[in-house]
């Protein structure tokens, strides 16, 4: 969320970078719904100013034995008219913050500027695409021939985009997510492992709700959700809680499913394993001194890109520009793995600063040394999404023969195995 007054102040300043995502938003309505709240809160004001004037006068006239129902029933009316300001405050706060929950965060001031992700910019490449002497094959074709994944029984079971990992499938997924968390801890994050279901108020608070929603399953009754990464209940195990600047930053990491409805990506990646309504993740999740959330960013980057140097994966790191930021961000990196049988890089992590806007919306501060509270940043990626990573080895890493190697750092975790075969 938004500060209304920085709104006001600078509102030159962030409209022109509001626009940058998006040329039709602005804040007009925004601005108009406080001018009225601020207009009504004045006349409240005043008028609680008269009530109190209008009981001290009727006290005085009592004391003195004088009649006071002619001021009497003006303190009737004005207490009317008082609670029908209340009423109109409390609508017009409600409104205000209603308005303010549809609203993105402003792009960092270096966000290059761009409509959509043709104009985001790469930064690196790192590691060598591989070159095959044979035809490679797609995940989904070495998964079924390897008997590892089953995506016909995992639609019998659910319906489509979900699948069921088999054997030496399953194992290496549960290895990926042991190696990840095991490097994470390494330096420093700490493990948690949190509901997978959260409420409404912690998927407003990371910014899922409102504007997502038809991204999100929930129970029948809609009060709880299941969770579409570990960012929403990591960020929000803070929420309405004041930390010590001395504490700062916190490092968090979970390994969870996650579910998303994918609402609006039909037609989108539709086989194999790119785009499931469940999937793991590992995640990282850090809170933050403002003055140190960008280079608190570019090590969590780092943390995330470490899992794919050390897996000998290709990958190249790009900055989205302001037409592709998500809602919350205010600077994102994405980490895209090569996959060969696309013959492009797909996104496996995306890095982000959401500056103070989630921390507004969730209610965490900081006390600083003078006892002052602060709003704090936060930042999150995935460190990794480990479905992609499981297409990332199976396509990088497939022989001529139709099995797959197994990244050496990988093989303790699976047991000693180096390779999966066709049986």
């Amino acid at each position: 969320m938004l500060d209304m007054k920085r709104l006001r102040d600078e509102r030159d300043k962030f409209e022109k970078r509001l626009q940058l995502r998006d040329p039709s938003l602005n804040f007009n309505n925004l601005l108009e719904l406080d001018d009225k709240r601020r207009q009504v809160m004045a006349e409240l004001q005043h008028k609680q100013g008269l009530r109190n004037e209008t009981s001290k006068k009727i006290g005085v006239i009592k004391k003195q034995g004088g009649d006071a129902s002619e001021i009497m029933g003006q303190m009737k009316t004005l207490s009317e008219e008082l609670k029908s300001l209340e009423n109109h405050s409390r609508e017009l706060e409600e409104a205000l913050q209603a308005a303010l929950l549809q609203i993105p965060n402003i792009p960092h001031e270096d966000v290059p500027a761009g409509a959509s992700e043709e104009q985001n910019i790469q930064l690196r490449q790192v590691g060598t695409v591989p070159s095959f002497d044979f035809a490679p094959r797609s995940h989904d074709e070495l998964g079924v021939e390897l008997d590892i994944l089953d995506f016909s029984r995992g639609v019998k079971i659910a319906q489509s985009r979900f699948v069921i990992y088999k054997g030496l499938g399953a194992r290496l997924e549960r290895a990926l997510i042991n190696f990840m968390l095991d490097e994470h801890q390494q330096t420093g994050y700490t493990e948690i492992l949190p509901p997978l279901m959260v409420n409404r108020t912690a998927m407003t608070g990371t910014g899922q709700l409102p504007k997502f929603e038809d991204d999100l399953f929930s129970t029948e009754e809609g009060q709880l959700l299941m969770i579409p990464t570990a960012e929403v209940p990591l960020t929000n195990m803070h929420s309405d809680e004041i930390l010590k600047e001395e504490q700062l930053p916190l490092r968090y990491t979970a390994y969870t499913p996650c579910f998303r409805r994918e609402a609006g990506s039909y037609g989108k990646d539709t086989k194999g394993l790119i785009r499931q309504h469940q999937f793991n993740k590992v995640e990282l999740v850090g809170f933050c001194h403002p003055e140190h959330s960008y280079a608190n960013l570019d090590e969590l980057l780092q943390q995330a890109e470490q899992i794919l140097q050390k897996l000998h994966l290709p990958y190249r790191v790009v900055e989205l520009c302001s037409g592709d930021l998500g809602f919350s961000a205010a600077r994102t990196y994405d980490i895209e793995v090569w996959v060969p049988s696309q013959k492009t890089y797909r996104e496996i992590s995306s890095c982000s600063n959401f500056e103070d806007f989630q921390s507004r919306r969730a209610k965490i501060r900081y006390k600083d040394s003078q006892g002052k509270n602060h709003y704090l940043h936060t930042i999150n990626g995935s460190g990794l999404a480990v479905g992609r990573t499981v297409v990332a080895i199976l396509e990088n890493c497939q022989n001529a023969d139709g099995s797959v190697t197994i990244p050496s750092v990988l093989i303790p975790y699976m047991g000693g195995i180096e390779k999966i075969s066709a049986p």
